[in-house]
C-alpha cells in the first residue's frame, strides 16, 4: 500500500504527539505519593533497604515515596498486590531473590514474576556466608565436603525458613558438591545460630548481616562466601572449591507490566544517582549489603536468569512451601 503525502504527515504528527505525551508523563511524574510495597515485616534488611531508597527518592523527586509492609507467603502477598495495581508508576515493589525462588516453589501464584513486571532497577545485593561452630572438625570447604560425604544424611543444615535464600543457597551447595544433609528450618537467624553454637546443627548458609558480628567475635567460623564482599575480604569463595557456585541476596524495584517507559527511565536514572551517593553506600554497608546498580534492561535479564537458576534448584531438591 502506497501512502499519500497527507497520510504520511498525519502519521508523523500522531507519532510526535505520542512521543510528546510520553515525555510529559515523565516530566509530571510523580505528581502524588508513590507506594513501595515490601513483602516482609518492618525492621528486616529488605524493609530497611526500601526505606533508605524511599527517603532518597523522596528527596530527589520532591514527592513522598511511602513504604508499605505487606508480609505473607514469602512476599507473594505484596508481589500480587503490586503487580495487579495500575501500571502508572505509583505502585512499586521491592523485589528480591525470594520472588525468583517462589516461581518454582509455589504452584498457585496469580502472577508471572518474569512476564508481569516492568523492571526498574537493581539497587543492592549481599552474599551468604557458610558458617560452622569453631569446634567443627572441618576448617575448609574441601574438608567439609569430605566430612559430609563420609556421613551422608547425618549433618544438619539450618536456614531461616523453607525456600528462602539461606535454604536454597545450601541446597545449591549440596547439589554441586554431591552431598546430602538434613534441612532444619528456623524462624530467623538468631535461633538457628543458637543451635549452631550448641552443636544441634552443623552448618548454615547465613545472611552476612546476621552472621558478621559472631564471625568477628570468634563465635562462628566462616568457611567461605557465596559471592565476594569487602566486609570479609579474607574469607575464600565457595566457587574456589565448587567452580560456578554463586548465590547472593538481591533487591531491586519493579513496577506492574505496562508502566510507561518514560517513568521507568526516570526512576532508573534517579536510582543510578542514589547508587553513587556515598552516604547511601555507607548505610547499606552497615547492613552487610553492597550497592549494585543495573539498567532496567539488565535488571530484567537478572530476574529471568535468577528465576531459571533457582527453579532448577527447587526442582532438584523437591522443595515444598510450608
Amino acid at each position: 500500500m502506497i501512502l499519500s503525502r497527507r497520510q504520511l504527515l498525519c502519521l508523523a504528527s500522531s507519532a510526535a504527539i505520542l512521543a510528546s505525551s510520553r515525555s510529559a508523563l515523565a516530566l509530571d511524574y510523580p505528581a502524588r505519593p508513590v507506594r513501595i510495597l515490601v513483602g516482609y515485616s518492618a525492621g528486616g534488611v529488605s524493609d530497611i533497604v526500601a526505606r533508605l531508597l524511599a527517603q532518597k527518592l523522596s528527596e530527589r523527586l520532591d514527592q513522598s515515596f511511602i513504604v508499605e509492609n505487606k508480609p505473607g507467603a514469602g512476599s507473594n502477598v505484596a508481589a500480587s498486590l503490586a503487580l495487579h495495581a495500575a501500571p502508572d508508576g505509583y505502585t512499586l515493589f521491592l523485589a528480591g531473590i525470594s520472588n525468583a525462588i517462589n516461581v518454582a516453589l509455589y504452584s498457585n501464584l496469580d502472577f508471572d514474576f518474569v512476564r508481569d513486571v516492568s523492571p526498574v532497577g537493581l539497587i543492592s545485593r549481599s552474599p551468604l556466608v557458610m558458617v560452622v561452630s569453631p569446634t567443627f572438625p572441618a576448617k575448609t570447604v574441601s574438608e567439609f565436603i569430605t566430612y559430609a560425604k563420609e556421613r551422608p544424611g547425618k549433618l544438619n543444615m539450618g536456614s531461616t525458613g523453607v525456600g528462602g535464600a539461606t535454604h536454597v543457597g545450601g541446597e545449591l551447595f549440596q547439589m554441586m558438591a554431591g552431598i546430602k544433609m538434613v534441612h532444619v528450618p528456623y524462624r530467623g537467624s538468631p535461633p538457628a545460630q543458637s543451635d549452631l553454637l550448641a552443636g544441634r546443627i552443623e552448618v548454615m548458609f547465613d545472611n552476612i548481616a546476621a552472621a558478621i558480628g559472631l564471625i568477628r567475635g570468634g563465635k562462628l567460623r566462616a568457611l567461605a562466601l557465596s559471592a565476594p564482599t569487602a566486609a570479609l575480604s579474607d574469607v575464600p569463595q565457595i566457587s574456589d572449591y565448587l567452580p560456578g557456585y554463586e548465590a547472593y541476596v538481591w533487591n531491586g524495584l519493579v513496577a506492574p507490566k505496562g508502566c510507561p517507559a518514560s517513568i521507568i527511565q526516570k526512576l532508573n536514572a534517579e536510582m543510578k544517582t542514589i547508587a553513587d551517593d556515598a552516604s547511601f553506600k555507607a548505610q547499606l554497608s552497615q547492613l552487610g549489603n553492597t550497592v549494585a546498580f543495573d539498567t532496567a534492561r539488565d535488571f530484567g535479564k537478572l530476574v529471568a536468569e535468577e528465576t531459571d537458576k533457582w527453579g532448577k534448584v527447587v526442582k532438584f531438591a523437591k522443595l515444598q512451601p510450608q
